[in-house]
């Protein structure tokens, strides 16, 4: 009964998952007023590594600031680079918060080049509906 438990244990192990050289990829940025999510993805867009503000530690308003989202995307980048080996970058900006500028200038300092800087924030149209007419 005994010899059962240690085999079933021995075939459920989980393998590795490899490390592949990625030089250049996509940085996805989503810059919320609430966090910052940084993405890091090969050029088809699977997701390499990731971080955000909440994730590095920070809590509540400060969340949203740009020191939080520069140090998220220092943490993203320092693991892309060391894990991936990558170089350069396209930047997808999402989003109207503060970390937009600061999550992309955290890039210089560990030798990433920045190819391109697109915006991809979405646009709405037709809006929202609106309120019923007052009554007189």
């Amino acid at each position: 009964m005994a010899e059962d438990k240690t085999t079933a244990s021995k075939s459920t192990s989980t393998r590795k998952k490899q490390r592949r050289s990625v030089p250049s990829g996509q940085l996805h940025i989503q810059a919320t007023f609430n966090n910052t999510i940084v993405t890091f993805t090969d050029k088809k867009g699977n997701v390499l590594t990731s971080s955000s503000a909440g994730a590095t530690g920070f809590r509540g308003s400060k969340k949203g600031t740009a020191y939080a989202a520069q140090v998220a995307a220092e943490k993203a980048a320092e693991s892309a680079k060391s894990l991936h080996g990558m170089n350069a970058v396209d930047v997808f900006v999402k989003g109207v918060g503060l970390g937009r500028d600061a999550a992309i200038r955290a890039m210089g300092s560990f030798e990433i080049s920045v190819d391109s800087i697109r915006d991809v924030t979405s646009v709405p149209h037709g809006g929202v509906r609106p309120r019923k007419a007052r009554r007189a």
